[in-house]
């Protein structure tokens, strides 16, 4: 397996037999956890950094379509969702918080919505990359307001 490769599927993460667009998620759910208890501009780098290495490992990899082994884009996506949670008093993001942002995230990801499903048509490194950000952003705003109408539930 090249480096293309190895970024593109997230160290395996694709390589799951069951649902790998979700285990791609959940692993960036996971480190989520982390950056965000770091300073802001960390999550930020992270989405920059999954985003950028994505387009150049899919194109690296010559990916024909948007096969399911190729989860860096669920991964940048998640971060994304993962921009809509404030940090608790704790300083970390709550569990039912990262629940949502999840669940939020993997709905709008599979059932394309709108803008979704029209950047997933594009089958070329930009389209596989940019369904799962627009869902990201989407997830985010949803996370939000979710957060801001029932803080006691966030946080």
């Amino acid at each position: 397996m090249g480096f293309a490769r190895l970024i593109a599927g997230f160290f395996g993460c694709g390589r799951v037999p069951v649902s790998p667009g979700s285990a791609g998620s959940l692993a960036a759910l996971l480190i989520g956890y982390f950056l965000l208890q770091l300073p802001t501009y960390a999550l930020t780098l992270a989405i920059l950094a999954a985003s950028l290495g994505g387009l150049w490992a899919i194109r690296a990899a010559r990916v024909q379509g948007d096969p399911g082994w190729v989860v860096i884009d669920e991964v940048a996506g998640q971060w994304i969702a993962l921009l809509g949670l404030s940090p608790t008093s704790a300083g970390r993001p709550s569990i039912p918080g990262l629940i949502a942002a999840f669940v939020v995230f993997r709905i709008l990801d599979i059932a394309k919505p709108g803008p979704v499903g029209w950047a997933d048509r594009q089958k070329n490194a930009a389209g596989i990359m940019a369904d799962d950000l627009i869902a990201g952003a989407i997830a985010a705003g949803i996370v939000w307001a979710a957060q801001s109408r029932w803080p006691t539930v966030f946080g």
